[in-house]
């Protein structure tokens, strides 16, 4: 599976998932302080790119999906050096 099919699985399942099972993943997955940095990033860099309604609000989940994507990479490489 290559990085373009892994993201569209990943958005797929994610879109699939309740509200209560995307928040437990969350916990389980993402530090506090990484949530709490995507926030003021993603603020700060629409502030100094001119970025307005909608478009600004979803960048911290934007960065947060980029962040568990890069996650279930990993955990999907070191599963596969382990087996081999």
């Amino acid at each position: 599976m290559n990085h373009t099919e892994l993201a569209w699985e990943f958005a797929q399942v994610f879109d699939e998932l309740p509200t209560e099972k995307i928040n437990e993943m969350l916990a389980k997955n993402v530090p506090t302080e990484m949530l709490e940095f995507f926030g003021s990033y993603a603020e700060t860099f629409g502030q100094s790119e001119a970025l307005a309604g909608e478009t600004c609000k979803r960048l911290p989940n934007l960065m947060l999906l980029g962040y568990l994507l890069r996650v279930l990479e990993e955990r999907l490489i070191e599963d596969d050096s382990e087996v081999n």
